[in-house]
């Protein structure tokens, strides 16, 4: 690319336009008050996840620092993505400048990618503590495990900048409204001009690896888990097991039903642009809402630490107000 089209593509700004058909004030009110709602409910349920985690020293071991880093990871792609869908909820557009565009959408494919690698890694920790329970200590402990998810992380992140890296090189010298609520990687590449074939074989590769990888891993850990826990004796430890794995089971078949259903979506001859934008954006939020309230429930663990916390809040409001009386 020339130097007058990079210098013009840097100087250039986006308009985001959000929901072609969903602009008039009623529907961006609706939709306001709802992914407002969305956001506030995943910032509080993974805040108190990560609370109770700190509080509550007995959680400090591998498959917990885990559920802490996927609670931080879900904090981070909601914040990435929702605030600025708010803003344009209020104003009915947005517009970002070229550089702003193109960080948020290397972020957006960081975190989800690194969210991948962070349940294989969950699934990892599950396997060694079932099928080799006796070598789980010297396999996965705390500062191990912090390794492997700084390692994935960083991996999915160069991943991700090499993607990014491929369209910022790209002319953008055709139209700047990206039909979207926020900055993602094919409506960037749609608005592209000149020969992108490359840039699609590119992201086409990288794209399948950071997703085939870690599910690939997935299928492949909970088989041998399976197989582990048929040969149980006992029909009690064999609910036992399942009921461990079956929570992190769970958080799996949400993230990759809402992944692939966006990928699904878009092939549909038929789909609506709105359509298509919804399930985009259910996929960025729902697994983050859903991540909490999942592990709340069906993990006594946090559950008895979370009444713990709440019994000693309690305590301390009602000491704090017998002082103040």
């Amino acid at each position: 690319m020339s130097r007058s089209n990079q210098t013009s593509s840097l100087d250039k700004d986006f308009l985001i336009t959000g929901f072609p058909n969903f602009r008039d004030q009623e529907s961006r009110r609706y939709l306001f008050g709802a992914f407002l709602t969305v956001y506030l409910f995943t910032l509080v349920g993974n805040i108190l996840l990560i609370i109770i985690f700190i509080s509550d020293r007995t959680l400090h071991t591998p498959m917990y620092i885990l559920i802490c880093g996927l609670a931080v990871l879900d904090i981070a792609i909601t914040t990435n993505t929702v605030p600025s869908m708010l803003v344009l909820f209020t104003f009915g557009y947005r517009v970002v400048p070229f550089a702003a565009c193109f960080t948020q959408t290397t972020f957006w494919l960081g975190l989800c990618s690194a969210e991948g690698f962070l349940l294989a890694l969950m699934a990892y920790d599950r396997y060694i503590a079932i099928c080799n329970p006796l070598h789980y200590p010297n396999l996965m402990y705390n500062r191990h495990i912090i390794k492997l998810m700084a390692y994935c992380c960083l991996f999915c992140f160069f991943c991700s900048i090499v993607t990014v890296a491929v369209l910022a090189r790209l002319s953008f010298c055709g139209p700047n409204q990206i039909i979207h609520c926020f900055c993602d990687f094919g409506s960037l590449l749609f608005l592209a001009c000149g020969d992108v074939q490359i840039a699609n074989y590119v992201v086409l590769v990288i794209g399948m690896s950071v997703l085939l990888i870690p599910l690939a891993f997935i299928l492949f850990t909970y088989m041998k888990i399976i197989f582990s826990v048929v040969q149980i004796a006992s029909a009690e430890g064999r609910m036992k097991a399942f009921y461990t794995c079956g929570t992190h089971m769970l958080v799996i078949f949400v993230f990759f039903l809402a992944v692939s259903g966006e990928l699904i979506a878009v092939r549909i001859p038929g789909t609506s642009v709105d359509t298509r934008i919804m399930i985009l954006i259910i996929q960025n939020v729902f697994p983050s809402l859903t991540n909490p309230i999942i592990y709340c429930l069906r993990t006594k663990e946090i559950r008895r630490s979370f009444i713990k916390t709440l019994k000693k809040l309690r305590l301390q409001v009602n000491n704090d107000r017998h002082q103040y009386c």
